[in-house]
């Protein structure tokens, strides 16, 4: 044995970290109340090493270990339910129910664990998420379910203060009590969403947590029920009493309004106190609300100093918190080049304005946001109203610009339809993560917008392939008497040199960016750069004409240039960031079927299947058919030996096919 080895041998063992010792929640259960700190402190090492690598939701996490230990310590999951809103809070929960070690180290990677709370992944994961506001009404529904089985597990609904501005979460509150008698809701109040929280509501928190006189009377005055002779049943008597005198002795909180028990508020990183509050919140037979104050990055000053841009972000370093990645001189960011245009041009039309949903610097409003304030709206997380409200403004010559990612704004859906085509209103939808958004998994894709904007009349649905064409169709829809919907990818754009000429385009009209008629490539936005180099391949080692197509448009599609195509090439390829189904590949499809053209079609997008997170977008797109070779094969087996004999209208020969990837 060399001297390596022996020193190596004969070295007592490292001692284990109490967190690699913890396979389930019983494990925390076990765990005397001196070893809690401990394992917050481990818990937030991990969490640093690992997002710092991985990028991820840091400073959600930070905020809550403390409160996440003392759920597992007084609750017994998976029979108990735990309902995240969002669930990007949720890596403390995943390392306390058997997930921590290389599965939780590959977070948002490959063969990791998501970066949101998935059933598939976990029985402790009673309720997926991604998307803000749901939790309340989701608990609601087990709960009750709960009352009708006759069964007695706790359910606890764990919803940040931002929630409480959609409305969703404010249906779910005014059924509660009508629903069901035992509910534990936590309010997480740390006064962040993404952004900081605004509005009505967030004052009103913020009152709440800081009125001291407010919640020692409340304390008192139950101490005192409590302590007379049937002390329990007083005082349920005393807070009955209360509800129904409409304040008449005390003010209630807005809670105890709809019927809630309040508690609070409790400082969310005391141990002992949320130990205690929570065990009373278990064995109380009404619904309850603890209001637990956070603070966002605990743990992390960066992430204390900058709480919008660590709720989430990619690979950072840990000890000075810059990003990782993104050199001096880089090109910007999409949602940059959309936020400079916008302030350019509401500098010239005093009518433009920019409307957002709790994402200022997601969306590239901040911009828009510091240069004019009066005209920027952050209405919170509260996407149904943010359309609305841009189509009341719309009704008196305003000119609204809402800025919302495309996998949220699926959240608006009706008042799309129903608010804003239906009277053909301008308002111009900019979608911000249109096609994969790779790290953040299923919630996130934006890959479903065409198919559900396609069928809307009078909508206007463009696709940049370029930071210039989408200066210009930011101009081109503000011009637009209707709606318009331009969706653009997340990340850095291509870089492309300037136009000659910039300004409105000719609408409906795709642009030949490489001729050739053998085989023709319609591509959309960012898949452009991937069509021109499927037809140089082509061109070089199978000797055939290729052209590619920036489509631009979406509705109106360009059907004269793609009749033209029709009636010459051996095949039409269409390639899009999207879902096969309804996409853009399907509108080639209807546009050549209507007009009796009979050519083979090859589609090329994502499958009909909902995508999982990845370490990045060329490895979904490996996994899924779409890599350069995937493509590549997927064309030479349509074009198969030899070339049909006939193409055009007037074939019958070659049925129009289409294969999802």
């Amino acid at each position: 044995m060399n001297s390596t080895a022996e020193t190596s041998a004969s070295a007592p063992p490292s001692p284990l970290r109490l967190l690699d010792q913890i396979r389930s929640p019983e494990d925390v259960k076990g765990l005397c109340l001196e070893q809690l700190p401990q394992l917050a402190q481990e818990i937030r090492d991990e969490l640093i090493e690992v997002t710092a690598r991985n990028g991820g939701h840091v400073g959600p996490n930070l905020g809550v270990v403390e409160l996440t230990i003392a759920l597992h310590r007084v609750f017994s999951t998976p029979k108990d339910k735990f309902v995240f809103d969002v669930s990007h809070q949720g890596y403390v929960h995943k390392l306390l129910t058997g997930r921590q070690g290389e599965f939780f180290r590959k977070l948002r990677q490959n063969d990791g664990a998501s970066g949101f709370l998935n059933r598939d992944e976990s029985a402790h994961d009673s309720f997926g998420a991604g998307h803000a506001g749901t939790a309340l009404s989701a608990a609601l529904g087990m709960a009750t379910a709960r009352d009708l089985k006759g069964t007695d597990e706790h359910v606890v609904a764990l919803c940040g203060d931002a929630a409480f501005t959609c409305g969703i979460t404010l249906e779910a509150l005014n059924n509660v009590v009508a629903s069901t008698k035992r509910l534990v809701v936590i309010l997480n109040d740390n006064e962040w969403s993404i952004a900081k929280n605004v509005g009505a509501i967030a004052k009103y928190l913020t009152k709440l947590s800081t009125n001291r006189t407010y919640n020692k009377v409340h304390h008192d005055i139950e101490q005192f029920f409590l302590g007379l002779p049937g002390g329990p049943d007083m005082n349920r008597l005393w807070h009955k009493w209360k509800r129904e005198t409409k304040d008449f002795f005390v003010e209630s909180s807005l809670f105890e309004k709809f019927g809630l028990r309040y508690i609070g508020p409790i400082n969310g990183h005391n141990l002992d106190d949320l130990i205690k509050n929570l065990e009373f919140a278990r064995d109380t037979d009404t619904p309850v609300l603890l209001h637990i104050v956070t603070e966002k990055g605990r743990g992390l000053d960066a992430a204390r100093a900058h709480p919008e841009k660590f709720h989430g972000l990619g690979a950072f370093d840990p000890t000075t918190g810059e990003s990782k990645g993104g050199a001096p001189g880089s090109p910007p960011n999409y949602q940059d080049v959309f936020g400079h245009e916008l302030v350019r041009l509401a500098r010239t039309d005093k009518r433009i304005v920019g409307i957002t949903a709790a994402m200022p610097s997601g969306t590239g409003l901040n911009h828009l946001a510091a240069a004019l304030p009066q005209r920027f709206f952050d209405v919170g997380i509260a996407e149904e109203h943010a359309v609305i409200f841009a189509a009341g403004l719309a009704t008196q010559d305003i000119k609204p610009v809402v800025a919302i990612y495309s996998t949220f704004l699926q959240r608006a859906y009706d008042s799309i339809i129903h608010d804003v085509a239906l009277q053909r209103l301008p308002i111009v939808f900019c979608m911000d993560r249109a096609g994969l958004s790779p790290n953040d998994g299923a919630t996130h894709h934006g890959v479903f917008d065409l198919a559900y904007l396609r069928p809307i009349p009078h909508a206007l649905i463009m696709a940049p392939s370029n930071e210039h064409e989408l200066v210009d169709m930011l101009q081109t829809a503000l011009a637009y008497d209707g709606p318009a919907f331009i969706r653009y990818p997340r990340g850095a754009v291509t870089g492309a040199a300037a136009k000659n000429a910039r300004g409105l385009l000719p609408l409906g009209q795709a642009m030949v960016v490489r001729p050739g008629s053998e085989v023709v490539i319609w591509a959309l936005g960012p898949m452009v750069a991937d069509a021109l180099a499927l037809a140089e391949t082509l061109s070089k080692q199978d000797g055939l004409e290729v052209g590619v197509i920036d489509a631009r448009f979406v509705k109106p599609i360009d059907r004269e240039l793609l009749l033209r195509h029709a009636s010459q090439a051996r095949l039409i390829v269409t390639i899009e960031d999207h879902v096969i189904t309804g996409g853009f590949g399907g509108a080639v499809l209807e546009t050549l079927s209507a007009a009796g053209m009979d050519v083979p079609v090859e589609r090329l997008g994502w499958p009909d299947v909902f995508i999982g997170h990845g370490t990045n977008q060329a490895s979904l797109r490996e996994a899924n058919g779409l890599s350069p070779a995937g493509m590549l094969a997927r064309i030479r087996n349509r074009l198969g030996p030899t070339p049909p004999s006939a193409h055009g209208a007037s074939s019958s020969k070659t049925p129009v096919q289409a294969c999802a990837v």
